[in-house]
């Protein structure tokens, strides 16, 4: 394990509320800081600490060691006001209680070791069966019942490098876990960029055949969180086709053109806009829970994605390395669980952006292969980049 740069703050009030400062660094605007906190246990006993990234520019990000979770992110809009644009809860216990696992909405999630739904949660790897857990309607979904959201992460590293103040956990997932084959050394590194971006960088190693599709699942309202739907949000996104699914959200295999469809966003368009159009796919959502194939080679990195709060002016660009995003518009979400700023969260008020491998690959021998071998390293990028207009 590496060792960690901490930096044990004087001040007595910020040691009684369990608060270590890991690393500083001044800009000219202000100091770059990392600070950790306990923030409870899990029902297994385990403690979950929580580190608060702040950049030179006052942008926070709160990640969270149980589940990789981004807890809260706060960012301006075109007048310099901050506010927290990710669902999510104040507490450990709105993570891990029934009513979460229930409701499954993987709010802030780190999603492994594979992002989106895998076909009866079965799949053939190098002429060997495997067999998943059917936790979505008989199908995989984001790693089945105790997917890399629900385990407790390593941190490994915590420090204010060159681009802005930085978090490195690490997971071993174990061969068989959730049935997936081979043991999968995983490292997460999350970096709150001095230009206001949320840079991701996922690498993995194993010791046998598997596959691995990892991604994120915050749940963005560039309103601010619990400040009412996001159908009033323009997207755009860089894409001409989409993977059609069936009834049961499966990937047909095929690829769609997105002209003269709902899926077309490739003129800024609001999410509301089309949202309720009677075409069978979407309304197999229902709405918007899609893969759309982005315009770019494979492996390259670009963008995805670009979508603006026209009241605030907060605009978020998404950019990867992933040959796919997955658009979802919080079509579950229906009034059961009650945010940080204690308003429930209805249908329709927060949106995911999950840069990813297409649905189902490791069943669509046409899609971009999702294999990863003994000797080979997994790497993706996703980041989450705020501006205001």
């Amino acid at each position: 394990m590496k060792i960690m740069r901490f930096i044990t703050l004087a001040t007595a009030g910020l040691s009684a509320a369990g608060l270590v400062s890991c690393a500083t660094m001044s800009t000219s605007h202000s100091t770059s800081t990392i600070t950790k906190a306990d923030f409870g246990k899990t029902p297994e006993g385990q403690p979950v600490e929580i580190f608060t990234l702040r950049n030179g520019q006052g942008a926070e990000a709160r990640i969270m060691t149980y589940g990789g979770i981004v807890q809260s992110l706060s960012v301006p809009d075109k007048n310099g006001k901050f506010a927290d644009v990710v669902l999510g809860f104040n507490t450990l216990d709105g993570y891990v209680n029934p009513t979460y696992l229930k409701g499954c909405p993987y709010f802030g999630a780190l999603i492994g070791r594979y992002g989106n739904r895998i076909g009866a949660g079965k799949f053939t790897l190098e002429g060997q069966a495997y067999t998943l857990a059917g936790n979505n309607n008989g199908n995989s979904l984001h790693g089945g019942l105790k997917g890399f959201d629900k385990v407790v992460w390593t941190v490994e590293e915590a420090e204010v490098g060159k681009h802005g103040p930085e978090l490195e956990l690490t997971y071993l997932s174990k061969d068989g876990e959730e049935g997936f084959p081979g043991n999968l050394k995983v490292k997460a590194v999350y970096t709150l960029t001095e230009d206001n971006a949320l840079k991701l960088q996922f690498s993995a190693t194993t010791d046998k055949p598997t596959i691995v599709n990892l991604t994120q699942h915050s749940y963005f309202n560039l309103a601010g969180e619990g400040q009412g739907d996001i159908l009033g949000h323009l997207v755009y996104l860089n894409a001409d086709k989409t993977t059609p699914v069936d009834a049961g959200l499966i990937t047909t295999g095929e690829f769609a053109d997105v002209t003269g469809t709902p899926f077309d966003f490739r003129k800024p368009t609001a999410i509301g806009a089309r949202i309720k159009d009677p075409n069978p796919v979407l309304q197999y959502g229902p709405g918007y829970d899609h893969n759309w194939v982005i315009n770019k080679p494979l492996g390259a990195y670009g963008l995805q994605a670009r979508v603006v709060e026209p009241n605030s002016g907060r605009v978020l660009e998404v950019w990867s390395d992933e040959p796919g995003l997955q658009f979802y518009a919080g079509n579950f979400l229906d009034g059961t669980l009650t945010g940080k700023a204690g308003v429930a969260y209805q249908v329709h008020t927060g949106f995911a952006m999950e840069p990813q491998h297409y649905p189902d690959s490791p069943n669509k021998s046409n899609f971009p292969s999702v294999e990863l071998k003994p000797g080979q390293k997994y790497h993706n990028t996703i980041v989450y980049k705020f501006s205001a207009e």
